[in-house]
């Protein structure tokens, strides 16, 4: 059981935690959640003791080994696999001493001990934990020095895991994983045998693995029973309980208040009035639920194309002249398009991605634009790269050469950055809102294809979640690449599918390419065909019947999508006509009224036959 008891940080004159406590159960999976710059990653310095706490203490038994990924990753001539045995120093001394020891009884001891921690089977299990982070054999055995600072973190990942502390703590594990990995780790913690403690802001990880919810908010601790989704019910449960005890506070105040007024200038009620006068100043006053209002994405509408946006014939793309990374690339791209690339990481999702931003240019093949076409390109690089010294107003200032200040500050507007975080210097700005500027910078121009790699790394959950909503609102096309599979879900309405060294549109859903990525519900290698060939027809045309049904329910979500997209815009322009866009500026509010009310009839057609058509397939592959 590990017991955090009052603890209270000030870092630079700041308090960070304030008096926070909280039990961890033994053997329980928790969630570290919070608003970025809550305080998180201090807690978990404060508990591995990298930082002193003001007051309070961190209660473990004594004997309980704390595991943590160091901020250095691994380096020098050492290979992966090397590295994560290496991990188990209990097992590398006790190897060491065998090869040494003169001892007769002492040897006995030793390989009594290397039996019990399965030490002969260590070699195996590092294996398989390289493998599922995405080491094949020939990258396990390449020097560390060969990867680059996001593998060699995978390297520090797989050596914690392989460790097996009592303790797991893990900061963001999923930040340098793909969608792969990623589906990999949350299968391998929801068996891990100890107490973990884990800073995430996967919804999907957070409702796969955790068993509790440790809130960090204005320096305090909260925890809650059950997932993510269990946690949100509970927290507005507990808003409207605080909001409803508010106002009856707020009416007793008033009451108090009245009283002593009306009867303090009396001799026969002085009395009374000054004891009410005393409970209405110990009234300490209840908090209201704290909301973020500069939390804000919200991308400009680029002005009509006709489709296609984008065709590609055949095309090849790579960096070395000869050395294609991707080949044979058949792919259109229409306005309001929603694509999200699936694949490991070094199979091409970013080659693809570069291609289509203009960045790389076709080694073969054809690849055509629509003549006016604006692209918006998102990658992790532009918010590592924002210069510390200069403040979101110059930056965008810069970019918008010769716009008015005010269209310079409506586009900040957009993305939470009015008054003073205008212009703060962007050195001081947390990395949530760094990648909002990045986001803000990258559509400044009202992009018709807006390419995201990787945009939710510095996002907290609710910051995802907006992300998630101003994407289904944006009436351009999206290229999404993201380990975050809550989004994917949400946010796209085809999936493509990079691997072997090409691009294919992947015909299931998310939760197949879940399945296919576990292993789970797929044919077994040593199936026989089926017996004859009419039996092999019949097998054929049976998976050509399920695709069938499959696309059939996904065009159903897609058309559902682009309606609630719109329903979206409707309701923002009947609210604020002023916040009309796209066709829908300077339209009567009646006209606006009426498309409300089609595009709802429309919706509920819509929503009709994606019921029929789930309800065809479940029964189609037996669930009827």
């Amino acid at each position: 059981m590990l017991t955090i008891r009052d603890i209270t940080v000030r870092l630079g004159g700041r308090t960070i935690l304030d008096g926070a406590s909280a039990t961890l159960p033994q053997g329980g999976k928790i969630g570290l959640i919070g608003r970025n710059g809550a305080g998180k990653s201090t807690l978990v310095k404060t508990i591995i003791g990298e930082l002193e706490p003001d007051g309070g203490a961190i209660d473990m038994p004594r004997r309980a080994r704390l595991g943590y990924i160091a901020q250095e990753a691994p380096s020098g001539r050492r290979t992966p696999f090397e590295a994560v045995l290496e991990a188990d120093t209990e097992r590398t001394a006790l190897l060491a001493e065998s090869e040494t020891s003169v001892d007769p009884d002492r040897l006995g001891d030793v390989h009594e001990r290397l039996i019990a921690i399965d030490a002969y089977s260590a070699p195996a299990r590092a294996a398989r934990i390289l493998v599922g982070l995405g080491f094949d054999e020939a990258m396990q055995a390449q020097a560390l020095d060969s990867f680059s600072g996001g593998w060699k973190m995978r390297v520090a990942l797989a050596a914690l895991l392989f460790s097996a502390p009592d303790v797991l703590l893990l900061d963001e594990p999923s930040n340098h994983l793909d969608l792969e990995a990623t589906l990999w780790l949350e299968s391998f913690l929801q068996g891990y045998p100890g107490t973990l403690l884990v800073i995430s802001h996967e919804r999907d990880l957070l409702n796969t693995v955790v068993d509790h919810i440790l809130h960090l908010q204005a320096g305090r601790l909260t925890l809650y029973p059950g997932t993510y989704d269990s946690f949100e019910r509970q927290r507005a449960e507990r808003a409207l309980q605080a909001a409803a005890a508010r106002a009856g506070q707020e009416a007793q105040r008033k009451k108090l208040a009245d009283y002593v007024a009306r009867n303090s200038a009396r001799a026969s009620t002085a009395k009374q009035a000054q004891s009410r006068a005393k409970m209405l100043a110990k009234m300490q006053p209840i908090a209201a639920a704290i909301e973020d209002p500069s939390m804000r994405f919200d991308f400009p509408s680029p002005d009509e194309l006709r489709p296609p946006l984008v065709t590609m014939d055949l095309a090849a793309v790579g960096y070395a002249p000869g050395e294609p990374v991707l080949r044979r690339l058949n792919l259109r791209i229409d306005p309001e398009d929603r694509l999200a690339l699936l694949g490991r990481n070094g199979n091409g999702k970013t080659t693809l991605a570069r291609l289509l931003a203009r960045q790389l240019e076709p080694m073969e093949g054809s690849l055509s634009f629509s003549p006016k076409i604006r692209i918006g390109y998102f990658t992790q690089y532009q918010v590592e790269e924002l210069p510390a010294d200069s403040t979101p107003l110059e930056l965008m200032t810069r970019a918008m050469t010769g716009k008015p200040p005010q269209t310079v500050r409506g586009q900040l507007g957009r993305f939470g950055f009015s008054g003073d975080r205008a212009t703060a210097e962007t050195r001081t700005l947390s990395g949530g809102e760094r990648a909002r500027l990045a986001l803000a910078l990258v559509t400044r121009d009202a992009p018709h294809l807006l390419i995201l790699d990787e945009p939710t790394n510095h996002l907290d959950v609710d910051a995802r979640e907006a992300l998630v909503q101003a994407l289904n609102q944006f009436e351009g096309a999206v290229i999404l690449v993201s380990h975050d599979r809550h989004m994917v879900e949400l946010a796209a309405d085809r999936l493509v599918l990079v691997d072997d060294g090409t691009a294919t549109n992947y015909d299931g859903s998310m939760e197949d390419y879940i399945d296919f990525v576990l292993g789970r519900n797929q044919p077994r290698a040593d199936d026989k065909p089926a017996g004859n060939k009419a039996t092999r027809k019949a097998g054929a045309l049976a998976r050509e019947g399920l695709k069938a049904l499959r696309r059939k329910v996904t065009e159903a979500e897609t058309r559902m999508t682009r309606l609630q997209r719109q329903l979206a815009a409707f309701d923002a322009a009947l609210s604020d006509p002023s916040a009309a866009t796209g066709d829908l500026k300077g339209l009567a509010i009646g006209e606006i009224g009426r498309r409300h009310t089609a595009t709802i009839a429309e919706l509920e057609q819509a929503e009709t036959a994606w019921l029929a058509a789930s309800e065809e397939l479940e029964a189609a592959l037996g669930g009827g």
